[in-house]
């Protein structure tokens, strides 16, 4: 099985989680109180989309008590702030398209912040759907090569529904449509296999290469961006010198 390799941004994740640890839990407090909101309950197991922030928080060692104030806001403790759920499209510098999801509680405000960031760098703001086909949704799920055998894992995810199993130097990566995602991530887990990464993202279908002055402007651009408190999510097609995305 083959499919496009994502083990470059998966290490800058895994990176940017041991370097900015307060900021990402706090981005992640943010999205369980939107997921419970949202979804009115506090319960995983009656909200998909609290479900999926939690394997997020598992991956990056969120402490419980975190975890348990966010709910609790998102089930009304939070002072009456309500959240709503925004995607923009852009095209940042030399060409780059970049997809955000965000939550935020005034729209305006997101809207200017957002759209003076990109202009600073030299992007702007796309036309809906411009930026978004050039992505599909998938569920990427990444093991270590000391959690589990090759072939095991590769039958386990194969018999689960997985579309794609790519061998890396540092590990596996099984990649599903996202309906079989959490099929494929309860098989993984069920054998015992940890999972360094386990969520469904957006990958693109095409990317740029950039050289190494262009690249540092795009990577400037993308930091600043997810540095934002609204952006919950941020995909992008760059392929950067150093193998960083």
């Amino acid at each position: 099985m083959a499919g496009h390799s994502k083990w470059a941004k998966v290490k800058h994740f895994k990176g940017a989680i041991d370097a900015k640890r307060g900021k990402i839990f706090a981005k992640l407090s943010k999205e369980i109180t939107v997921a419970t909101q949202i979804g009115k309950s506090g319960d995983p197991a009656m909200n998909p989309r609290l479900r999926m922030v939690l394997l997020k928080c598992r991956v990056a060692s969120m402490p419980r008590d975190n975890i348990e104030r966010a709910i609790k806001r998102g089930l009304g403790d939070d002072g009456g702030v309500a959240y709503e759920d925004l995607t923009y499209e852009a095209f940042g510098p030399h060409g780059v398209a970049i997809l955000m999801d965000l939550s935020t509680d005034n729209r305006n405000r997101t809207a200017s912040e957002i759209r003076s960031l990109l202009s600073k760098a030299g992007g702007s703001i796309a036309t809906a759907g411009a930026v978004s086909r050039l992505f599909h949704r998938k569920g990427q799920i990444v093991v270590s090569r000391e959690a589990i055998g090759e072939d095991r894992l590769m039958e386990l995810a194969v018999e689960a529904g997985a579309e794609d199993f790519i061998a890396h130097e540092g590990g596996y990566e099984i990649l599903t449509g996202p309906s079989q995602f959490e099929a494929v991530h309860k098989a993984v887990e069920a054998a015992g296999a940890h999972c360094d990464v386990a969520h469904v993202t957006s990958l693109p279908l095409v990317t740029t290469t950039l050289v190494a002055e262009a690249g540092a402007e795009v990577q400037r651009l993308l930091d600043a961006l997810e540095d934002h408190d609204d952006v919950r999510e941020l995909f992008h097609n760059a392929e950067l010198p150093g193998g960083v995305e």
